[in-house]
C-alpha cells in the first residue's frame, strides 16, 4: 500500500537523489529547468509517495505564465515527476499525477503544461494539440510540449511564449 503526502522540507535530499537517478545529474541543463530558476515550487502542490515509510516517488508543480506579452495567463508547469526503479511501470506515476492534478483543480488552477511523451501523459489528460501555439525559451522538441485544461476552455486562444513568474 502506498501513501501520497505533501512533500516536507526533510524530503528534499531524498527527492534530489530520486531525480538524479531518474534523469541524471545533468538534468538541470534542460530547458524546463530555466522556468524553475530562482522560482520556488508551489509547496501545496509538491507530493511524495511513501511505501512502507520509504520515499519512492515525487512530483512538483511550478508557477509559470504563458501567452503573448500583455495577455499572459497563469499556468502550472508539471514536473519533474520521478518514480524509483523498483516501482516503475506499476502505475504509481499516473496515480501521483492524478492526485496532483485534482488538488491543483480544487485550488483553482486552470491550465498545466509539461514536456514529455504524449503517449504516456495522455493517460492523465495531456495533449500536444492543446500546446500547438505555445513556445518555450530555449531548445525543446515541440512534439513533447503538452498541455491540459483543468477548467474547460482555459487554453482557448492561449498562444505565445511560456515564461517563469517574475
Amino acid at each position: 500500500m502506498f501513501c501520497i503526502e505533501v512533500m516536507k522540507q526533510n524530503d528534499i535530499s531524498s527527492v534530489t537523489v530520486l531525480l538524479d537517478e531518474n534523469f541524471g545529474k545533468d538534468r538541470q541543463s534542460k530547458t524546463a529547468y530555466r522556468l524553475r530558476d530562482a522560482v520556488s515550487p508551489l509547496a501545496e502542490l509538491c507530493f511524495v509517495v511513501r511505501i512502507e515509510g520509504k520515499l519512492e516517488a515525487s512530483l512538483q508543480f511550478w508557477p509559470i505564465e504563458m501567452g503573448e506579452q500583455g495577455a499572459a495567463v497563469d499556468a502550472l508547469l508539471l514536473g519533474p515527476i520521478a518514480v524509483s526503479q523498483e516501482y516503475r511501470g506499476q502505475g504509481l506515476g499516473l496515480k501521483l499525477m492524478e492526485h496532483g492534478l485534482n488538488i491543483a483543480r480544487k485550488l483553482g488552477h486552470s491550465r498545466v503544461i509539461l514536456v514529455g511523451d504524449e503517449s504516456y501523459y495522455k493517460k492523465v489528460g495531456f495533449s500536444r494539440k492543446m500546446a500547438l501555439h505555445l513556445e518555450m525559451p530555449g531548445p525543446v522538441d515541440k512534439e513533447r510540449l503538452l498541455a491540459q485544461e483543468l477548467v474547460p476552455g482555459a487554453m482557448q486562444d492561449v498562444k505565445g511564449m511560456i515564461s517563469k513568474i517574475k
